[in-house]
């Protein structure tokens, strides 16, 4: 058997250990904490009403896009639940191609909320970086229609809070995959909440 490489044995061990010392800040945030149960409380609520959560980001955040689309349309904990209306933006192919040709790759999101969303629903967007141009432009174009925008993003300067984030969700970090892995573990806490809270709502 090939011995494992001592070196990638070090660096395995110090991605994890920079993982769990962001978990340790992460959990120590109190203020990030009561952001994430009143975003999955105002999300929960608008589902119960008849509303639909959408989902944008780029790269990797597309990909935990539909991931927590996929949680909630499918079972996330409660097989016995009905299906939760949630919609990963930017995966029409022909209508993001159309939409980047037309007008802008900016556009690639808040054309398609601008067509689908109503008010009182709900966009969760994610941006490492918090810079994306498309990501920012959708959370504009939610503002507009009557959503209730939701910010996943690393770390920002406080008044760096774009137009349209009622709630930042601002992981304390700027290192891209480590942001993600926090991304998706504050994804699934609201994916469990709501799903917990709209269907006792829908159920009550």
């Amino acid at each position: 058997m090939t011995p494992f490489p001592s070196a990638l044995a070090d660096l395995l061990a110090e991605r994890l250990a920079a993982t769990a010392d962001l978990l340790e800040r992460t959990r120590a945030d109190r203020a990030l904490l009561e952001g994430c149960v009143r975003a999955a409380t105002r999300t929960a609520e608008a589902i119960a009403a008849g509303g639909t959560l959408f989902i944008c980001g780029n790269g990797g955040s597309a990909g935990e896009a539909t991931h927590l689309s996929g949680e909630l349309i499918g079972p996330f904990a409660d097989k016995t639940r009905p299906a939760l209306p949630a919609i990963a933006l930017g995966f029409d192919p022909s209508a993001a191609t159309a939409v980047a040709n037309d007008f802008s790759f900016d556009e690639v999101f808040a054309r398609q909320l601008a067509g689908l969303a109503r008010p009182g629903d709900v966009l969760w967007a994610l941006t490492t970086s918090g810079r994306s141009p498309n990501v920012l432009r959708a959370l504009e174009v939610a503002a507009e229609r009557g959503l209730y925008g939701v910010l996943l993003t690393g770390a920002l300067p406080a008044e760096a809070t774009p137009r349209g984030a009622d709630q930042v969700l601002a992981v304390p970090s700027t290192e891209t995959p480590r942001v993600q892995e926090l991304h998706l573990m504050l994804g699934h806490f609201l994916c469990e909440a709501v799903e917990a809270l709209a269907t006792t709502s829908s159920r009550a």
